[in-house]
Order: structure tokens, then C-alpha cells, then sequence
């Protein structure tokens, strides 16, 4: 007999069979949970990439701000935050779309420019989203396999040119979860190759600590480029989930079109203009995670064991046995996160923390691996 479950989705079948196949979401263990599992009260969240020194002072003020304002809606164009962001990156304000985190603009393109007929290509060790964006569209997804852990960029334009119904190509830079960058003359040869009617998505999440890759300037160059950067990394907004894309104004307006209506929030509006114009502090974040990133690398080194150089503010390790550490590590009340998901079992990526939090990281890993 089939169960209710199964019923429902005989009535109420998905768009696309696809859908059936995703797998939800893993995100960072919250340090919450941790806590209700393990009793452990002293918690140090190395797992999800945000700025272990919070955010701006100027965004605190901002959002008390807004406090007396929660019972009307936010400006639905983000006037003053685009131009804000219109200025810092010199583009028109027209060439913006705003996004209630980066996630949420990767889902707009996607919903914007693919159908069930069409195709995206990705690199394998990219952003899951990517691969998950295809399977809700009923699109193909093209993983494209890696080089040394990042973009094959001649394989991925050699997939576009063999799959001629390609709509959208991703890549991550620096990219998440292997750390790896592309040189910007990389990037740009890639796009001048590709037809105009493949749109080229560079997701950016991590550019702020990898400034000299900072790809602005294609946009002059390119109609078929999208930059797509988030507030919820270096500028330690990762609550207020808000985001922002850079295009030409033509896919500008297509976006906007889509997008939901106040699809960010008044608060989440006014901290995005704050943090922005605190750029000291983002000097002071990238600081501080180039220092622990070096000492994090000496600890790993003595410790015996490998990672892959990272250009953002993480470092993936690879660890035999690295989902039994990870939970030994948890029982601790240390938590990373593993990358069996991305098809990388022996492997964990770590965040960049403050020195009290990689020191303790470091103490109890080398006490796992001596008593192990």
C-alpha cells in the first residue's frame, strides 16, 4: 500500500522529476544544535565561513535605526543602497539587482534565462547550488571535472561548445569549498570565447580577500557577464542574507522583473549601506585572516597533513577518515564541516577563526590524531 507521502506526490506531481532527486541544503552545524546534542556550552564554529569578528560597528547603529521603522515595508528598488554600491563598484545604478543573499540571485538567474530544454555548466568541487539550481529547473546539469581542485577552464568551454542548448556557465572565484582562484586574464579569455548567448555567472561570494582578482572591469567588455557578490562573508552580514549582481543594464532589468518584491529587508538594506562604507573594517577583517591563514598553514604542515592553498577565508585539509574526525571534533565542541557531499570523503574545509578559536582548533585535532 503506498503511504500518504507517496499518494500526495501522485496527485501533486513536481514540475520535473528532477526535483525528486535533490537533496536538501546541508548548511553548517549551528553552534544551537551543538549544544542541545553534545552539552557542550564553549562552542567554536569553524563551518560556515563568516567573519569570526562580526560586522562594522557603523552596521550596529544602522540597524537601531530601523528599529521604530519594522512596520512598514522597505524601499522595493533599494534606491539608496544601489547607489551606494553604484558608486563603490563605478557602474550604473541600472546595471544592479539586489538579492536576499547571493543565493537568491543565483536562483533568479536560473529562473530568469533556463528552461527544461536548456543546460548549465559547472565545474565538479563547485558550489553545490549550482547543480542544484539545474535539477529544479529540469535542466541539464554539465559538471565539468576539476583541475588540481578548481576550474578546468578550456574543459568547461570545450562542455559549452559541445552542449549547444548551454544557457548559463558558473564559476566560483575564489572558489568554495577547495579555496582555489583563477587569474582575471583566465576569466576574460573564457568569456571572449563564448558565445553571445551563454550568459557567464562569476560568483564572487569570497572577492573581498582576494582583491587583486577583482573582475569589474569585464563588465565594460562583456554583455554576457554577471558578477554576483554577497554581504554575508568578510562584511559579516551573513544573518541579514543580502546580496548583489552586476550586469549590463538589459540583464539588469530582466532580473528585476523576476525577483521577488522586497526580496530585502528594510534592516537588511541599511546594514549593507553601512558595512559598504566602512571599508577600514574590511581591511582590518582581511588582516586578520591573512595572518591566521599563514599560522593555520604552518599548524597543518607540522601536523602532517595536506590542504589546498586558499584564496578566500577557509582551508580545506585533507584527513584520513575525515567524517570520524569531524565527529570527534563535534563531540569537542569544534565544528567544521565535512565535504563527503562534494564527493570529497577524506577531506574538511575549515574557517579562518580568531587566534583563540584556530588555537583551539589545532589543540584538539592534534589530540584526536595522537590518541586516534
Amino acid at each position: 500500500m503506498q503511504s500518504s507521502q507517496e499518494l500526495d506526490l501522485a496527485r501533486l506531481a513536481p514540475a520535473y522529476d528532477s526535483i525528486l532527486q535533490l537533496v536538501p541544503y546541508q548548511t553548517g552545524k549551528p553552534v544551537e544544535e551543538l549544544t542541545r546534542e553534545y552539552g557542550v556550552s564553549d562552542v567554536v564554529k569553524l563551518a560556515s565561513n563568516e567573519n569570526p569578528i562580526g560586522c562594522s560597528p557603523h552596521v550596529t547603529l544602522a540597524i537601531t535605526e530601523q528599529l521604530t521603522q519594522l512596520a512598514r515595508y522597505p524601499d522595493g528598488n533599494g534606491y539608496y543602497l544601489k547607489q551606494a554600491l553604484s558608486d563603490f563598484n563605478n557602474i550604473n545604478i541600472d546595471c544592479i539587482t539586489l538579492g536576499n543573499g547571493s543565493d537568491d540571485l543565483l536562483d533568479i538567474l536560473a529562473r530568469s534565462f533556463v528552461g527544461c530544454d536548456d543546460a548549465i555548466v559547472y565545474s565538479q568541487y563547485a558550489f553545490v547550488v549550482y547543480s542544484m539550481l539545474a535539477k529544479i529547473q529540469g535542466a541539464t546539469g554539465i559538471e565539468v571535472p576539476a583541475q588540481r581542485f578548481g576550474h578546468d577552464l578550456n574543459a568547461m568551454r570545450q562542455a559549452v561548445l559541445d552542449n549547444t542548448n548551454t544557457k548559463l556557465v558558473f564559476i566560483a572565484n575564489p572558489n568554495n569549498p577547495t579555496g582555489t582562484g583563477l587569474e582575471s586574464e583566465a576569466i576574460r579569455e573564457f568569456i571572449a570565447s563564448m558565445p553571445a548567448s551563454v550568459l557567464v555567472v562569476l560568483d564572487e561570494a569570497y572577492i573581498e580577500y582576494s582583491p587583486e582578482t577583482n573582475n569589474r572591469t569585464l563588465l565594460d567588455e562583456f554583455d554576457n557577464l554577471v558578477i554576483v557578490r554577497t554581504f554575508s562573508k568578510a562584511y559579516g552580514l551573513a544573518g541579514l542574507r543580502i546580496g548583489y549582481a552586476l550586469s549590463s543594464a538589459p540583464v539588469a532589468d530582466l532580473l528585476n522583473r523576476v525577483r521577488q518584491p522586497f526580496n530585502v529587508s528594510r534592516i537588511g538594506l541599511a546594514a549593507a549601506a553601512a558595512a559598504l562604507a566602512d571599508q577600514d573594517f574590511i581591511a582590518q577583517t582581511c588582516k586578520v585572516n591573512e595572518s591566521q591563514m599563514r599560522w593555520l598553514n604552518k599548524q597543518f604542515d607540522a601536523l602532517g597533513l595536506a590542504f589546498v592553498k586558499s584564496h578566500a577565508n577557509f582551508i580545506m585539509v585533507e584527513i584520513e577518515d575525515a567524517v570520524a574526525i569531524h565527529q570527534a571534533l563535534l563531540e569537542q565542541g569544534v565544528i567544521v564541516r565535512p565535504l563527503i557531499g562534494y564527493g570529497l570523503p577524506n577531506w574538511l574545509r575549515i574557517t579562518v577563526g580568531l587566534a583563540e578559536d584556530n588555537t583551539r582548533l589545532i589543540d584538539t585535532l592534534r589530540s584526536i590524531l595522537v590518541n586516534d
